[in-house]
């Protein structure tokens, strides 16, 4: 009789978690898969779909639905990755484990945190989560989106809609601005007297030149900006009266659009990814963190300067991420792809204009590279006249179907 052989284990997979399904969350994971089929791959977020911010602006004013912006996660089960919808509690670094809100304790082998932001409520006086019905942010898309596009369809002639944006690092800079045209765009068609007014708590914004430019040219009157100095830093907010308060008095507004100031996801904090200034501290080269081992942090939440928080940021950061995890888990060498990041504006319906940039890693941090702007990239940083603009718009949206398709797997 032939002695029984040993039975032969099957090799343990090495597990990668990634925490949030957003841009940077969705395009890791599907980038894990890819470079190297045998890791298992979870991705955890308690939605079941994903609105993008890129081209909500858009849904505020009629030019998309909402449901053209959302995303199901079919994309990414479809191609081996494990899709766990509920929330993670706790992260322990020293012992590799996740804690669920549901469900025991999971280990890993690697973590990426790609949770995102969440917005400090006690910054602005008056302003609470509570009052964000009343006054919307739409920082998020969704649900915020319905409320603050309702209430610009009901503004009364000649109404005034107040938009503040706060300072510090926040999602989308250019993004107030985008917004506060094509409000503009819209109500020269519906509501020409009405009136966008921009308190922002700083003294620049991006391509400044180019917004204000094209602002005088298409909106004659209707946005005004107001900096820091002339009292632009909004202080307080009251739903009541529908108020809001700054250095320079008491300023009544039809509809406010409070962006509150942004930190990352409090799990962040809690589990000691974030420094004492809040954000999450990264080595560029593979976006891990330097302050827990085996745990890369990717997407609004890290400290990626002069990388900006943006959907095609966190996508190039999330491919770069993925093939230093795959390489240090024993994966194939995958050449890394270049660190480029594209933002585009919409200015009205059909025309756009766009901030390129490219960066790099020198001496253990990342810096804009001095060739920032991508050969066949069209002129951004000087006014754009209507053919470039509209040409602009019509590539705006073939990034965003392309970034969608490449991030989700749709």
């Amino acid at each position: 009789m032939q002695p029984a052989r040993p039975a032969v284990r099957a090799p343990l997979r090495a597990r990668v978690v990634v925490i949030g399904g957003g841009f940077a969350g969705a395009t890791c994971a599907l980038q894990l898969r890819a470079l190297d089929p045998a890791l298992e791959v979870e991705l955890i977020d308690p939605d079941g779909v994903y609105v993008t911010c890129p081209m909500s602006n858009a849904a505020l004013v009629g030019l998309r639905t909402l449901d053209s912006l959302t995303v199901t996660r079919s994309g990414l089960e479809r191609r081996g990755v494990r899709v766990i919808r509920d929330r993670v509690a706790a992260i322990d670094g020293e012992r590799r484990t996740i804690t669920l809100g549901r469900g025991p304790a999971r280990g890993y082998d690697r973590l990426v945190f790609a949770a995102g932001i969440r917005f400090l409520w006690d910054r602005l006086e008056g302003y609470t989560e509570a009052a964000a019905t009343a006054l919307p942010h739409a920082w998020q898309a969704g649900v915020q989106t319905q409320i603050l596009a309702a209430q610009i369809a009901r503004l009364r002639p000649g109404g005034v809609v107040a938009i503040s944006v706060p300072t510090g690092p926040m999602r989308c800079p250019p993004g107030p601005f985008e917004r506060a045209s094509l409000l503009a765009d819209y109500f020269k068609r519906s509501n020409p007297r009405a009136k966008v007014m921009i308190f922002d708590a700083n003294n620049h914004f991006p391509k400044q030149d180019v917004f204000t430019d094209a602002w005088r040219e298409l909106y004659p009157g209707m946005i005004e900006w107001v900096p820091v100095v002339d009292g632009g830093a909004v202080e307080r907010v009251d739903a009541a009266t529908m108020t809001l308060s700054t250095s320079q008095g008491v300023i009544r507004a039809d509809v406010i659009n409070i962006i509150p100031p942004q930190a990352p996801a409090q799990l962040a904090v809690e589990s000691g990814l974030a420094s004492d200034h809040g954000w999450c501290p990264i080595d560029p080269e593979g976006f891990e963190s330097t302050r827990v081992p085996n745990v890369h942090v990717i997407g609004d939440a890290c400290i990626a300067d002069p990388m900006p928080k943006a959907a095609s940021a966190a996508n190039a950061q999330a491919k770069r991420c993925a093939r230093a995890i795959a390489r240090a888990l024993g994966g194939r060498e995958a050449a890394q792809e270049p660190l480029e990041s594209v933002c585009y504006s919409l200015l009205t319906a059909d025309r756009a204009l766009s901030i390129h940039a490219r960066f790099e890693v020198a001496e253990g941090m990342l810096q804009t590279a001095v060739d920032a702007e991508p050969a066949g990239a069209a002129p951004s940083s000087a006014a754009l006249g209507s053919a470039s603009s509209v040409a602009e718009a019509q590539n705006a949206a073939r990034w965003y179907a392309g970034i969608v398709g490449d991030s989700f797997g749709v």
